[in-house]
């Protein structure tokens, strides 16, 4: 595979999601600041005659609009800076540091002159935008004074309705996007992990050198810490294991007694643990015994297996006093003498290996994990447990330490869809902020604009709630035509994202359904305001002001 991909393969989904975010919320950013720059400049109408008939030279009139659009595009680009700096600091601070440990390409995460020479194209976009567009709509209409309030623009009007429809339509894309991550989420942290993950506190340990090279030495080590760590006030059950709980790797082949060797790759994932590690992890026993004491290397060599490996190598069959060996080294033969219900070993997210355990006494490691379950806070509990390793022996290794609460959250798994749940939540919502405000400025706007005739309809008897229909129709219109199409729009997106998806469809019907209504009823209550306003109107005052 390509080394980029194995360099960067882990956090690339995150990202994709982060850029195409703030892409969209960019593209509504942009629009929102155009539509105002167009509600200003049907207030400017008038002014911008009175310099023509000054005798200011159409270049002079658009210069204006050059200096202001520059110096709005200036400020922003300031205070993006200087905003994405600490943005960039904050996002480093967020990922684990098990995780940043392995992605030193985030090392130098910040603002460099790559980032800078972005920032200036997109500014300099922004602001061929944002002077073009009151140029170019004063210029349409020719710069003659328009009289009467109640005139609107019917090319302002369709271009700013074009824009807030744009606006829903992309924020129902990152509220969509933002669902579907926060709902994988959900499903990855509740995947059937086959044990108890609360209250349970993990301290690796490592013996090296001349005290610690044989088989019976480790053996010793490991039955000492094991005694010490049971004293400690609040341990109630303490095991240890070969591998970290919920992580994968270190598999072997097999070969069984039973049928003939064809040289099938039977791949299971091997774990060394002593007699308390299913009920200290709260795994159930399905079948057979746990491990005793007494199952030490003078004994024949026995496993316990989980669901998944009798599923996959004994369907339908008693499995309780059946044999196998390793393919390569012909070690065994194995007797398997219990069967516990399948224990996670290996990403949330991904399909499991069969896994044996070997009893720790039988094939003791130099390096092993020490998992206790407690009945109190498990966090408080890691550094005691630390402090009895060094007080048997200093010069023994501690490594991680964790929860098996933290190991889960934190997870590539887990931490994957949390950040860019989290990175497209947050674009979500600043983009339903924006689209909503979007909305009441066209609505509010096509309201002012509209005083005259509204007053003329009180006038002529017409009701409050026909006023209200009248202004929430057109505010409807709007909005069912841009969340209609931010869900056609949505489908495509969503299979962009579709290797973060967890148990989750792309086109979740629930999510497409919950984010129609939250952005239907949030643009509809913005628009009540301004049909309030216009409903509220005195017809007197209306004429009069005409």
């Amino acid at each position: 595979m390509p080394l980029s991909e194995v360099i960067v393969g882990s956090i690339q989904p995150v990202l994709i999601a982060l850029l195409g975010g703030s892409g969209l919320l960019l593209l509504i950013a942009v629009v929102n600041v155009a539509n105002l720059l167009l509600v200003r400049s049907e207030g400017r109408k008038r002014e911008i005659a009175v310099r023509s008939g000054l005798g200011a030279s159409p270049a002079r009139l658009a210069m204006q609009f050059v200096t202001e659009g520059v110096l709005l595009v200036a400020a922003s680009a300031l205070l993006a800076i200087g905003a994405a700096h600490w943005a960039a600091i904050l996002l480093k601070r967020l990922i684990p540091r098990s995780m940043l440990d392995g992605m030193p390409f985030l090392a130098g995460l910040g603002l460099h002159t790559r980032e800078l020479e972005f920032l200036g194209v997109v500014s300099l976009l922004a602001a061929i935008l944002f002077t073009a567009t009151p140029t170019l709509r004063l210029s349409l209409s020719g710069s003659r004074v328009e009289s009467g309030r109640g005139y609107s623009g019917a090319a302002w009007r369709r271009l700013g309705a074009h824009m807030v429809i744009l606006e829903l339509a992309t924020a129902s894309v990152l509220l969509i996007g933002a669902g579907l991550l926060g709902k994988s989420l959900y499903r990855v942290l509740q995947v059937d992990l086959g044990l108890r993950p609360d209250h349970v506190a993990v301290q690796a340990v490592g013996g090296i050198g001349p005290a610690y090279s044989k088989n019976e030495q480790m053996i010793a080590l490991n039955r000492e810490l094991l005694r010490r760590i049971s004293t400690i006030p609040g341990i109630q059950s303490v095991a240890s294991s070969s591998m970290f709980p919920i992580s994968g790797g270190n598999t072997v082949w097999l070969r069984f007694l039973d049928r003939p060797n064809t040289g099938d790759h039977n791949e299971v994932q091997q774990r060394q643990v002593t007699e308390k590690y299913f009920s200290t992890l709260g795994a159930r026993l399905l079948k057979g015994r746990y491990f005793t004491e007494s199952d030490d290397p003078t004994k024949p060599l026995v496993v316990v297996v989980d669901k998944l490996f009798i599923d996959r190598y004994y369907p339908g069959k008693d499995p309780l006093g059946q044999q196998f060996y390793f393919q390569s080294s012909q070690t065994g033969p194995f007797t398997i003498v219990g069967v516990v219900e399948t224990i996670k070993e290996g990403a949330l997210d991904k399909v499991s290996w069969p896994t044996m355990y070997a009893p720790f006494n039988q094939n003791p490691s130099s390096f092993f994990n020490l998992i206790a379950r407690t009945s109190q806070d498990e966090h408080a509990l890691i550094p005691v447990m630390a402090v009895a390793v060094h007080e048997y022996d200093r010069g023994l290794m501690t490594g991680q330490s964790t929860t098996l609460s933290d190991q889960i959250n934190d997870s590539p798994a887990a931490y994957l869809r949390r950040s860019s749940a989290s990175l497209a939540g947050g674009f979500a919502g600043l983009a339903l902020i924006l689209g909503v405000i979007g909305l009441y400025g066209v609505v509010a706007y096509s309201v002012s604009q509209r005083t005259r005739e509204i007053g003329v309809r009180i006038a002529l008897g017409a009701q409050m709630g026909t006023v209200y229909r009248m202004i929430l129709t057109e505010a409807a219109w709007l909005v069912g035509i841009g969340v209609a199409l931010g869900l056609i729009v949505s489908v495509g997106a969503a299979a962009l994202i579709r290797g973060l998806l967890f148990g989750t469809n792309s086109w979740d019907v629930e999510t497409f359904g919950l984010v129609t209504i939250v952005l239907t009823v949030s643009a509809l209550f913005a628009s009540f305001f301004p049909a309030r306003r216009a409903a509220s109107v005195n017809p007197v005052d209306a004429l009069r002001s005409e």
